[in-house]
């Protein structure tokens, strides 16, 4: 699966400074932007993921999972 974010993303004197759209508090500074670039890819793989063990500690046993598209 390919999911695809949108990355806001803008120079502030000599940094880059982005957000993910899509997710709060996914957001990074860097000094090129190609490096912004890639620490958001980055951030928003480890948010995704710690939001993922997050769910399923949350609903403990005997749960079903399914994908839902928008």
């Amino acid at each position: 699966m390919n999911n695809l974010y949108t990355a806001v993303i803008k120079q502030d004197g000599d940094w880059w400074i982005g957000w993910i759209e899509e997710v709060p508090g996914v957001n990074c500074q860097e000094v090129s932007r190609d490096e912004l670039l890639e620490s958001l890819r980055i951030t928003l793989r480890e948010a995704l993921e710690f939001n993922r063990r997050d769910a399923i500690a949350a609903a403990g046993g005997n749960y079903q999972e399914e994908q839902i598209a928008v």
